[in-house]
């Protein structure tokens, strides 16, 4: 799977634009805003959008999702149905953080642990991951080694869990038993802030490093 990170709204939010190289059939993970943006990346790849992909419901991440879905004539696929109540109040989350007043909208589709994904010719498998939000995915690319953790796990940090159904044991528990078991030299993509890989977060991470759990 191919992938360009593109930072959209004032929160600097890691959309994704992922493609399959041999169809050129691609996805928009998480697009928070920032549209025309997402839009002039797509058209500068030369890729073909078949899908929105959701990680959780917070406004930074879907805030641009159905104006997408609609420009493009795509489904909304994502995230877990235990995060309706996010979308469903998407105008009291644009009143809250300063957005731009965000219609509640509900994707073409719901995504439940072991669920997979297609993108082209390529596969996501999905991992329910619940602690940041209820109903928080996370979406992994096991021939590319590579994940979308939105805001699960960053650099150096894990998700906050001072939200409404936000759990802090929760979001460690999964963590350590859906994110770990991948393997060490998985890399991922956060929902803000730079790369990293499950190794460097087990031996650096002070939230989630291994001797924590000794």
């Amino acid at each position: 799977m191919k992938y360009q990170i593109i930072p959209v709204t004032p929160f600097q939010q890691n959309c994704s634009v992922i493609w399959c190289e041999k169809t050129l059939k691609a996805a928009v993970v998480d697009p928070g805003g920032n549209i025309d943006r997402i839009l002039a990346e797509v058209a500068k790849l030369g890729v073909n959008v078949e899908k929105i992909l959701l990680t959780h419901g917070h406004i930074d991440h879907v805030g641009g999702a159905a104006e997408l879905a609609k420009k493009l004539a795509v489904p909304i696929i994502g995230p877990h149905i235990a995060d309706k109540f996010w979308l469903e109040n998407l105008v009291k989350q644009s009143q809250n953080f300063g957005f731009p007043r965000t219609e509640a909208f509900e994707p073409t589709q719901y995504l439940n642990e072991g669920d997979e994904v297609s993108v082209g010719e390529q596969h996501l498998q999905v991992l329910h991951c619940p602690g940041h939000t209820p109903g928080h995915i996370v979406f992994y690319d096991k021939i590319a080694n590579l994940a979308w953790v939105g805001d699960v796990l960053f650099r150096g940090s894990i998700g906050r869990t001072d939200f409404p159904q936000s759990n802090h044991q929760d979001l460690l528990h999964s963590i350590t038993t859906k994110l770990w078991p991948l393997g060490l030299n998985v890399s991922f993509i956060p929902g803000h802030g730079p790369m990293s890989t499950f190794a460097d977060e087990r031996q650096h991470n002070p939230f989630v490093a291994d001797q924590l759990f000794d």
